[in-house]
């Protein structure tokens, strides 16, 4: 079995590359039961949240005992990390040989989710936004916010990036990263603005009260929802969702934990049956994905085992060849 360092994974990955990737996995499928959430309560601080995210390639499906893989991430949510340093999230994943079960690798799951979450809003954007789109916000300055810059970037012409964070110095931190590889971006303080100028609008935070708001976007906008992973966060409001042609990654997922969809189902501004398509949808042809240059786009993530497998399987092929 290998170890595979964050910086491991950078070298065996593009963004262009795992987009392919992961439109080729969601066209094939997989096995992936809707992973394990659990509350770990503390006695003096937020509740952490222990994540399982398990998937399997569909070897019955495929009509072979032979090749294949199996994989786990295991993910730990700590919301009181950043006040001393550390990354909210932390994770590994576990790569399986298919028939075997046998180990093959172990790598940095931080890592590999920035990758996968932010490839996979680029493959939700090359159906879903306008393929003239060169305006992106960002909103929330998190470990996640450069690789959804870079991963946009690699699907659309974005000419300009704009952060919004609660504390500036955080977005002024990411506005810098991101031009030290050549992304021309600044931060702003002013989100309503923004969200008005922006082509494209990725939130990655995990807000309990709405930050992208639906009065404030431009007709022609694809809202890109990463963050909110439980049902009692909320990125978007319901005017954004009453405004917007809704897709997800998952159905089983998204109408499960994602705040977002589940609360504006709970309010009556979205219905299950308005919810478009998901990523298995688009990438087979089987559903639509934007109509119109005016029509709003909403893609909401809460993330898909099989996107790890995809990327964990993508990473430990590029380093056995090498």
């Amino acid at each position: 079995m290998i170890t595979v360092s964050s910086e491991e994974v950078d070298k065996a990955l593009t963004f262009a590359g795992l987009v392919e990737t992961l439109r080729d996995a969601f066209r094939a499928g997989a096995v992936q039961p809707v992973r394990h959430h659990h509350a770990v309560e503390r006695p003096d601080g937020a509740t952490s949240t222990l994540l399982l995210m398990p998937a399997w390639t569909d070897l019955v499906a495929a009509g072979t005992s032979q090749g294949g893989y199996m994989g786990v991430k295991i993910v730990t949510v700590s919301p009181d990390n950043n006040s001393i340093g550390k990354p909210a999230v932390m994770g590994v994943y576990l790569l399986l040989d298919g028939v075997t079960g046998e180990p093959k690798a172990l790598i940095d799951g931080q890592r590999l989710t920035q990758w996968r979450t932010a490839c996979a809003s680029a493959l939700a954007s090359t159906y879903l936004s306008r393929e003239d789109a060169s305006r992106h916000l960002i909103v929330g300055a998190g470990a996640l916010c450069t690789f959804l810059a870079r991963a946009h970037a690699a699907v659309r012409p974005i000419r300009e990036v704009r952060i919004w964070n609660r504390t500036a110095a955080n977005a002024d931190r990411a506005a810098m990263a991101l031009k030290s590889y050549g992304v021309a971006a600044k931060a702003t303080e002013n989100l309503e603005e923004a969200l008005g100028w922006a082509d494209i609008v990725s939130s990655a935070t995990i807000s309990d009260v709405p930050l992208v708001t639906g009065a404030a976007l431009k007709p022609g906008t694809h809202v890109d929802l990463v963050g909110a992973f439980t049902p009692d966060m909320r990125e978007s409001d319901d005017e954004a969702m009453r405004r917007s042609r809704v897709y997800v990654d998952t159905r089983a997922g998204a109408t499960k934990e994602a705040g977002d969809i589940v609360q504006a189902i709970r309010s009556g501004a979205l219905t299950d049956d308005a919810i478009v398509a998901d990523l298995h949808e688009l990438a087979r042809g089987e559903k639509q994905g934007r109509q119109s240059a005016e029509e709003i786009t909403l893609f909401k993530s809460v993330g898909a085992a099989l996107e790890d497998l995809a990327a964990g399987i993508a990473v430990f092929k590029a380093i056995s060849e090498r």
